[in-house]
């Protein structure tokens, strides 16, 4: 059952607050389902909708920058791990959070474009690495996408972003041991 539909963003003009917050759906499904729990209501909606609506403008962003996500996702793996800015295909994996066939497909198509390279090593390890194009994309794009996202979170202050962040990623470890 969806709380919020999936064009919600589009639905609503930018400049005017929520038209259903959340303390409103909740009230809402007390009213109409007493005694179903609504306490998740005030946390889950507005993470829902701050998703969508971050998804959203990073893909334009990436569709203006020429990016597809999934190549951002390689790139910036490959780019954090730091000097010689290669790993595994099974480290990969586990980085992204994607199956290995995902991740096949992914340094596939990134390989045709130049940004990396892969070789075999013991005969059956194969590891990715970050072409000089590849790097100078990713330098570019994560700068851009990094800073539009600063101006996202910018309403909040730094000890706010702290807070929040900390708190986010506590809820987040609860649920995923929650939901394996």
């Amino acid at each position: 059952m969806a709380l919020v539909p999936d064009d919600f963003a589009d639905a609503y003009p930018l400049d005017a607050p929520s038209p259903y917050p959340a303390a409103e759906i909740a009230r809402a499904w007390q009213r109409e389902r007493p005694g179903v729990p609504t306490e998740s209501i005030g946390i889950v909606t507005p993470l829902w909708r701050l998703a969508k609506l971050f998804a959203d403008d990073r893909r334009r962003l990436l569709a203006e920058l020429g990016v597809d996500p999934a190549t951002l996702d390689l790139l910036s793996v490959l780019r954090r791990s730091g000097p010689p800015y290669e790993l595994s295909t099974r480290e990969l994996t586990a980085r992204t959070l994607v199956t290995a066939g995902a991740i096949s497909q992914r340094v596939r198509r990134a390989e045709e474009s130049g940004l990396v390279t892969r070789r075999t090593e013991d005969g059956r390890l194969v590891v990715v690495s970050l072409t000089p194009a590849g790097h100078a994309l990713i330098e570019r794009t994560v700068d851009r996408v990094l800073s539009r996202e600063a101006e996202l979170v910018a309403s909040l202050g730094a000890e706010e972003r702290e807070q929040l962040g900390g708190q986010l990623q506590g809820l987040l470890d609860a649920v995923r041991r929650q939901v394996g």
